[in-house]
C-alpha cells in the first residue's frame, strides 16, 4: 500500500506517519521508485502499536522509541523488554525527598520483601509506589498502608492474567509485543475497571437503592 493508503486505514496523518519515520519510530517503506513508497501490514500493525503508547500509553516519542528498540532486539530476553516497558511507564517522584518519602520507600520494599517478589527493591517501579504512599501520608492517610497487602494480592492476581494471555503466542515478536501492550494498555484498562468497581461498591455500601443512569448510547430498558 502506498502511505496515502497507510494513513486511511489508521486515521493518522501522512505527515504525522513521515515524522514517525524519521523518529525511527516506523520503518520506512519499501521504495518503488523515487517518489514512492510501499507499506505493508508490518507498518500498519507498528503504526497501530506506536498510536496505542502514545494515546493510551502516555509514553514520550523518545520512551516509545527505546521500547520499540528493544521489542527489535531478538536477542534480549521477554522479561527485559517488560522491563523496558514498565520503566517508561513508571511515575517519577518529582519533588525533594522527605520524612515522608523515607518512610514509605522503607515501606515499599518491606512489602516487596514479605511478598516474596524477584525485582529490585530500588527499581523505578519501587520508587512509584513510595511516591504514592508519600502522597498518601501528606494529606493525612497514612493508614492506606493497611490495605496495602490486599492490593498487592490483586495486582498478583492480574499479573498472573497478563502473563497468562501473553504466553498464548507462539512467535517470539508476537510474545514481545503482547507483553509491551500488556503492561501499557493493560494498566488503562485496569484503572478503568477499577473505577467501575469502586462505583459499583459505593452504591451497595452508600447507595440509597436507585438505579445508575443509563451511559451514552446505552439501550433502553424492555418496557421504556
Amino acid at each position: 500500500m502506498r502511505i496515502g493508503e497507510l494513513s486511511r486505514r489508521t486515521g493518522v496523518s501522512v505527515p504525522t506517519i513521515k515524522y514517525y519515520v524519521r523518529e525511527g519510530l516506523l520503518p520506512a517503506g519499501r521504495l518503488t521508485s523515487p517518489n514512492q513508497a510501499h507499506y505493508d501490514d508490518a507498518h500498519e500493525r507498528r503504526l497501530r502499536l506506536v498510536r496505542a503508547l502514545l494515546d493510551v500509553g502516555g509514553l514520550s516519542v523518545a520512551a516509545i522509541r527505546e521500547v520499540l528498540d528493544a521489542v527489535d532486539d531478538s536477542e534480549r530476553p521477554v522479561h527485559k523488554v517488560l522491563g523496558e516497558a514498565a520503566v517508561r511507564i513508571a511515575p517519577r517522584h518529582g519533588g525533594e525527598p522527605d520524612a515522608e518519602l523515607e518512610a514509605a520507600r522503607t515501606t515499599a520494599k518491606e512489602l516487596i520483601a514479605r511478598r516474596g517478589w524477584r525485582v529490585n527493591a530500588s527499581s523505578p517501579q519501587s520508587e512509584a509506589l513510595a511516591g504514592a504512599l508519600a502522597a498518601f501520608g501528606r494529606v493525612g492517610h497514612a493508614d492506606f498502608v493497611q490495605v496495602l497487602d490486599d492490593y498487592a494480592a490483586a495486582a498478583e492476581r492480574v499479573a498472573a492474567a497478563d502473563l497468562s494471555y501473553v504466553a498464548g503466542n507462539a512467535k517470539r515478536e508476537d510474545v514481545v509485543e503482547s507483553a509491551v501492550i500488556g503492561t501499557v494498555l493493560g494498566d488503562a484498562v485496569f484503572v478503568a475497571l477499577r473505577r467501575l468497581a469502586h462505583v459499583d461498591a459505593s452504591a451497595q455500601m452508600y447507595g440509597d437503592g436507585e438505579k445508575p443512569a443509563p451511559g451514552p448510547g446505552a439501550a433502553p430498558e424492555p418496557g421504556c
